[in-house]
């Protein structure tokens, strides 16, 4: 029997993996996922689940409704990538991270399959997922996407609610140049029959929503065109965040608390709602479960790395926001926080399209370049040396603990100081 450790380093040396290098570890066919379910007796046939896609928000969403089912008293699995610590904290039922030993028997268990297809990394842990949550009989699995959908190795489930959270510019190398070939990517969840909740409606890609949930006659919602919400309160400790949440323009749920912070989550919220609201149909949910669960989601599911404040005097936050879409709402949080300087440790991966994001960070602050230590990174004289071009000023770190340690070697208590650009970075950072 193999150690966890060397069980890990395995599955990351052997199988090529997206988050270390990039696009030729994306396999844009299903056909090795379902081989290797099928293998194992096709155990994504043996629970319910729900499907979300996005460019933006899935994990959120796919962590609060998580917790909502599960303080409704189910049995829930939960899928989401990349990990930040643990690869562990991919696969969890009811917010517990699967085990070691689970993860040691599945892969000595899968290996000859391993060695005869040569999996994807992904598709190895979708595989070690639906496997893990058909043995442990869970009620519901809620299943984050990895990348796109039509051809995400996820796709293979039948799901009793899709929800796509939104479109905006990410992975273009892989889903395609306009909103609308993203959308259609991100629409391939979309089966037949099965209900499908858009997050955030777009004039540039409703239509193409509508289509394929017309040509599988499944029942689409739109969330915002059911609810809206007010950002109310922001607790003087930042544990908690409260919004007003409007169904057709009258206050349905007053003071909804949130431990996940940031304006962008009221976004996220009114797509679980809209979720809700279909789920409600069929399953008892209850509006104290949804307010009980809501203001629990990190204690609940784990969540890390969403606007997550690591300390005070000075300010300091991570947020894994790393597309024009997302970081466009982490800005709007700075701006609203009070401060004296702005010190942002900012790195990127090699595959992104850096002028697009670096135009849109703030030229008044000081800026700490840095890299992730994986192959996929981008290295931080390259990012800083484009930098300059936008107009940003600031120093390289050849590693992520360095660049924090600088920023808060020259921040005053009353500045901030702001970690984030990658997933990576925020993981190295934690």
């Amino acid at each position: 029997m193999k150690s966890y450790r060397e069980t890990i380093d395995y599955l990351f040396e052997r199988l090529p993996m997206y988050q270390r290098i990039g696009v030729v570890a994306y396999k844009k066919d299903l056909t090795n996922t379902r081989s290797l379910c099928s293998a194992l007796g096709n155990p994504q046939k043996k629970f319910r689940s729900i499907h979300i896609a996005g460019t933006n928000g899935k994990g959120s969403v796919s962590h609060t409704l998580a917790s909502i089912l599960q303080t409704a008293g189910y049995k829930v699995g939960l899928y989401t990538s990349p990990h930040l610590k643990d690869f562990r904290e991919r696969i969890r039922i009811n917010g517990e991270m699967i085990s070691e030993d689970a993860v040691i028997n599945f892969t000595e268990h899968i290996k000859p399959e391993i060695e005869r297809i040569n999996p994807s990394f992904f598709e190895i842990t979708v595989a070690m997922a639906f496997d893990y949550f058909a043995e442990n009989q869970v009620d519901f699995a809620v299943i984050e996407t990895g990348l796109g959908g039509r051809l995400d190795s996820t796709n293979i489930i039948t799901p009793i609610l899709s929800i796509i959270t939104n479109i905006g510019y990410d992975h273009q190398s892989m889903l395609g140049e306009t909103l609308q070939e993203i959308a259609f990517e991100k629409a391939g969840i979309i089966k037949h029959n099965v209900p499908v909740v858009i997050g955030e409606s777009n004039d540039q890609t409703i239509g193409v929503f509508t289509q394929r949930a017309n040509a599988e006659s499944a029942p689409i919602y739109l969330a915002d065109y059911t609810f809206s919400a007010d950002y109310s309160f922001i607790s003087p400790d930042y544990s908690k965040q409260l919004f007003n949440i409007y169904k057709g323009g009258t206050l349905y749920y007053p003071e909804l608390s949130s431990d996940l912070l940031g304006f962008y989550q009221k976004k996220n919220i009114i797509t679980v709602l809209q979720a809700v609201e279909i789920l409600r149909v069929a399953y008892d949910i209850s509006n104290e479960v949804l307010y009980k669960a809501i203001a629990n989601v990190k204690q609940n599911t784990g969540l890390a790395g969403r606007w997550q404040i690591l300390g005070f005097n000075p300010m300091t936050v991570a947020d894994t926001a790393h597309n024009e879409h997302g970081l466009l709402e982490v800005l709007k949080q700075i701006e609203a926080v009070p401060y004296k300087k702005l010190h942002v440790v900012f790195g990127m991966v090699n595959d992104k399209n850096t002028d697009h994001i670096l135009r849109l960070l703030p030229k008044h602050a000081d800026y700490y370049f840095t890299k992730a230590q994986m192959p996929r990174a981008l290295g931080e004289n390259l990012l800083a040396s484009k930098a300059t071009d936008h107009k940003l000023q600031g120093k390289t770190y050849p590693t992520v603990s360095l660049a924090v340690s600088a920023a808060k070697e020259n921040a005053d208590p009353t500045d901030l100081i702001f970690i984030g650009g990658s997933t990576f970075i925020v993981a190295e950072a934690l």
